[in-house]
């Protein structure tokens, strides 16, 4: 097994610096000109700037702006941030030990960078809050749903807990807010073949041997509103606002299904009406079960 490599450079902002290995073999006189052609989306001036302030890396220090290409070997750098709409809530702290930290997601912060949202997502805002520089998520979470995330504060532990989402051994309870149909029969198990494409936003029902299984029940109703308990069997993307859509009664909110609506950024009002209210496990280090319970509310 390769031996991974300790960054040269610190966290910046809680984020790890981008690591870039160079080719076995190549046309490039020097490391800058390898960057020019790997990062097509950053101006030649702006890389010439990284290098002439000693912000490129390799494991021996700053690298010169001319310094020779040398294959097969890795460089360091912090990649420049996107401008980024503050999500004004906090994370909610639900359990913390020294090998894991359960917290409540608020809705629109994402868990993980990804896209336009990197320092405003509820990884980096933890790494920089709790002083864990190492912690890693062992699942996500959609960035319009709150609710409960589990990270992984020990390093040595990480594919313990991870494996524990990805073999589906967690026992998964979410909550939704949506409209009450008095002729639905409840609780069903509802089951579809749902595929989601990449570069297109949402996913879809298509024919064909289902995939996807989530358990529906009413748990009350008033006002022409129902609160509902969905058990997901399965973990495909947006199963269970597509799930409760096709049922007839969409989730309150949903900018996705059954209509896809744009909303900007830094519009925080309306949530989507989506909980992530319980996880129970047995932990892999332990041996006890353990179960935790979201303290957020939906709207009702």
């Amino acid at each position: 097994m390769r031996r991974k490599l300790r960054p040269p450079l610190d966290q910046r902002h809680g984020l790890d610096p981008a690591r870039l290995r160079l080719p076995e073999e190549g046309p490039w006189a020097t490391v800058r000109d390898h960057l020019v052609e790997r990062l097509p989306r950053v101006a030649p001036e702006r890389i010439d700037l990284m290098l002439a302030e000693g912000r490129v890396y390799d494991l021996s220090g700053p690298i010169a702006p001319d310094a020779a290409f040398a294959p097969g070997t890795s460089v360091w750098f912090h990649r420049d941030l996107p401008d980024e709409v503050t999500v004004p809530f906090e994370i909610g702290i639900v359990h913390r030990d020294d090998a894991i930290v359960v917290v409540d997601k608020p809705h629109f912060l994402a868990t993980i960078p990804r896209g336009r949202h990197i320092v405003e997502t509820a990884l980096v805002r933890l790494r920089r809050e709790l002083g864990l520089p190492h912690l890693i998520p062992a699942h996500r979470l959609d960035r319009v749903t709150a609710g409960l995330v589990m990270f992984v504060a020990e390093p040595t532990l990480r594919g313990k807990y991870q494996t524990l989402f990805k073999d589906r051994v967690v026992h998964k309870e979410y909550e939704a807010i949506a409209p009450y149909d008095p002729t639905l029969s409840l609780p069903a198990n509802v089951s579809s073949r749902i595929v989601k494409v990449k570069g297109v936003i949402t996913a879809q029902e298509v024919p064909g041997p289902p995939n996807a299984e989530t358990l529906v029940e009413l748990v009350e109703h008033r006002d022409g509103w129902g609160r509902y308990r969905l058990v997901p069997a399965t973990g495909r993307t947006h199963q269970l606002r597509l799930h409760m859509a096709s049922l007839g009664v969409p989730i309150r909110h949903d900018d996705f299904y059954p209509v896809l609506r744009e909303k900007p950024l830094d519009d925080f009002t309306n949530p989507l009406q989506l909980l992530a209210k319980v996880l129970a496990f047995t932990d892999p280090v332990t041996g006890e079960h353990r179960r935790f319970t979201s303290t957020l509310k939906l709207a009702f």
